[in-house]
């Protein structure tokens, strides 16, 4: 008899993370004999908690097609709910939840943290003898889950996107640095990742052959602000102008850190930001050149603009989310579906699977061989690993009265079997 699945999304949204939806409901729904009714966890595993179940199986096909050009989560939700061991109410809640509703499978689109909570029910079915089998599904714009040799996974469904939105804004930047720098001579871009570098590394991509004046800041850099204003002193006495690419996690003081469930920092809810600390600075110092430098903080525009999304990135989504699919039926409980590079020169790659156990948690940096001698740019090794991400074409959105169509998910929630309840770390 087919058994009802569960799909669950955490953590931060992503331009392409609803082509991992798609790939998993499109490829649940062609095999009616091994799935039954497929449910979408409104916010994540909040929703499983809650019961709070949307049936995807009822949704207009037309409508699960545009989540293709559909950014972010708002389709199904996303959450940044932490299950700990000790949380043993949630842990039962999850089994009574999954059981009421005939689920033999759950799949939970995320990153590291989100590994973890797929391996934390994997593991109650194990030791509870639940007939369900947990799959992790890849997404992390910071492309930081996996191994630091990128044997567990090459790179991650969400960074192509973002790399490719900082390699035209770099751009775009350049082109108003060029015209204006007489009064604005330093534009100092943030750029999200955390405390890692992929993100801001990607800059690079805007000008491979090195002929802009611009400067790269990591976390894993290891310099300090007045180092960083140094630098900038000496491009500007060169060019005349300098663009910064400034990580949100760059060491610049004390921002008034706010932290999320799983104990990162929210850089966006901080009472001041790295670039405002940078531009303050730079500018109390008095730049070698007449003017001064002045600041852009993108927001969360970075991982919900689908305009500038990379169709190589919104391909391996779908087709990753696919692959979980397979890797759930065929090789059961306790997997995350995997991307691995093709040796050679031509970009390509394959879809595999590495044990929950080795992903959850985990958090690689930008490699120190990447990072150039001094420390403000990354090297060709780098350019060479992130170029074919970003894909060559623009992505086609479907317009409709002169603005995108986006998937409109209808909230059609089933009927609730459980009593009532409220979340543990909610209380």
């Amino acid at each position: 008899m087919p058994e009802n699945v569960i799909i669950a999304q955490s953590g931060g949204p992503s331009p392409v993370i609803n082509n991992s939806l798609r790939g998993i409901l499109e490829t649940c729904l062609e095999r009616p004999s091994d799935f039954g009714r497929i449910f979408g966890a409104w916010h994540g595993i909040e929703g499983v908690l809650k019961e709070e179940l949307i049936d995807l199986s009822a949704q207009d096909r037309s409508e699960i097609r545009l989540l293709a050009t559909t950014p972010a989560a708002g389709a199904i939700g996303t959450c940044r709910y932490k299950i700990r061991e000790s949380q043993a109410r949630d842990f039962a809640r999850i089994v009574e939840v999954m059981k009421a509703h005939g689920v033999g499978y759950f799949f939970c689109i995320g990153g590291n943290d989100s590994m973890d909570t797929a391996h934390k029910i994997s593991m109650i079915a194990r030791e509870q003898g639940l007939d369900l089998v947990a799959t992790g599904v890849p997404k992390t714009i910071d492309n930081d889950l996996g191994d630091p040799a990128f044997k567990l996974i090459d790179h991650t469904p969400g960074y192509g996107s973002v790399a490719r939105y900082w390699a035209c804004c770099v751009q775009n930047a350049d082109e108003e640095n060029r015209g204006s720098s007489t009064s604005d001579p330093v534009i100092v871009l943030q750029i999200m990742g955390r405390r890692i570098g992929f993100l801001p590394a990607a800059a690079r991509l805007a000008d491979p052959g090195r002929e802009m004046p611009l400067q790269i800041y990591m976390p894993e850099s290891g310099l300090t602000l007045e180092q960083l204003a140094d630098n900038v002193s000496g491009e500007l006495r060169r060019s005349g102008r300098c663009i910064v690419a400034l990580s949100e996690g760059f060491d610049a003081g004390d921002l008034g850190a706010r932290e999320d469930a799983f104990g990162h920092v929210e850089f966006g809810a901080c009472d001041n930001t790295a670039q405002q600390v940078v531009v303050s600075y730079l500018n109390s110092r008095k730049l070698p050149v007449r003017g001064f430098a002045r600041g852009h903080v993108a927001g969360t525009d970075q991982r919900d603009t689908m305009l500038y999304a990379s169709v190589v990135d919104l391909d391996e989504a779908y087709r990753v989310g696919c692959h979980a699919v397979e890797v759930a039926r065929k090789d059961g409980n306790g997997w995350m579906a995997t991307i691995l590079r093709k040796p050679g020169k031509v970009y390509g790659v394959t879809y595999g699977k590495v044990p929950l156990e080795l992903v959850a948690n985990s958090e690689r940096a930008f490699p120190e061989a990447w990072l150039a001698p001094g420390r403000t740019d990354v090297t060709d090794a780098f350019v060479e690993y992130a170029r074919p991400l970003i894909g060559e074409d623009w992505v086609e959105v479907p317009v409709e009265n002169g603005i995108q169509r986006f998937a409109r998910i209808r909230r059609a929630f089933v009927e609730k079997k459980c009593p009532a309840y409220q979340p543990e770390a909610a209380v």
